[in-house]
């Protein structure tokens, strides 16, 4: 079925004298089953016969101190053709510990569509895709984090009718809560199913 899915992207791709150059950046959600090459930015770029660097590092964050870095450290400047990014659940868990998170949430991004996420953003001159989370169905530690990345993405939402080059995409709209296939072990990140799923249709996404 995945090989039929891949033919099918492969298929509706514009055709060009060069392969797709994308840069993916982000936390563990994107970084993860990397080792085995089954990670989302690979599965993304097999189906779409591009060319893929990814930088993504678990505990990446945009503005804690804590964990593996800045995501916005990791932006490598390149001709790419798009940059795909996903992030923020390590700003809560570790600076807000997924509690009253809703005053950290507007240094990310506010209400009126300003912060770090939005700053970032606006710098970059190539056409963004941001992922947004899914949510899990178990108990864990981001399931408090669930109000403030609701209303961060719904304002990413806004954030990319507003940018032409922005566009959000959800992995909630293909990831089953409660379907334990869909996650690893530890009930938080994407399984290779995930992954493959997420991956996937991303690509779908991009070629529409």
């Amino acid at each position: 079925m995945f090989r039929y899915l891949i033919l099918m992207i492969v298929m509706a791709l514009p055709l060009r004298a060069e392969p797709l150059r994308i840069l993916a950046m982000g936390d563990s959600v994107m970084a993860w089953n990397a080792w085995s090459g089954k990670d989302i930015p690979s599965v993304m770029g097999e189906a779409l016969g591009a060319e893929i660097t990814s930088v993504a590092v678990s505990g990446a964050n945009f503005a804690t101190r804590s964990g593996n870095g800045d995501i916005r450290s990791q932006y490598v400047a390149g001709d790419w053709d798009l940059v795909v990014v996903n992030g923020g659940a390590n700003d809560f868990a570790n600076g807000c510990g997924c509690g009253a998170c809703f005053p950290y949430l507007d240094l990310l991004i506010d209400t009126d569509l300003q912060g770090m996420m939005p700053a970032f953003l606006r710098q970059l001159e190539t056409d963004i895709l941001w992922v947004g989370y899914y949510a899990t169905g178990f108990t864990g530690p981001f399931s408090g984090c669930r109000d403030a990345l609701v209303e961060m993405e719904t304002r990413l939402s806004r954030l990319a009718k507003e940018m032409p080059n922005l566009r959000f995409v959800d992995a909630e709209d293909v990831i089953e809560p409660r379907n334990r296939a869909h996650f690893f072990y530890d009930r938080v990140h994407p399984s290779r199913l995930g992954s493959r799923l997420i991956g996937a249709y991303l690509a779908q996404q991009i070629v529409r």
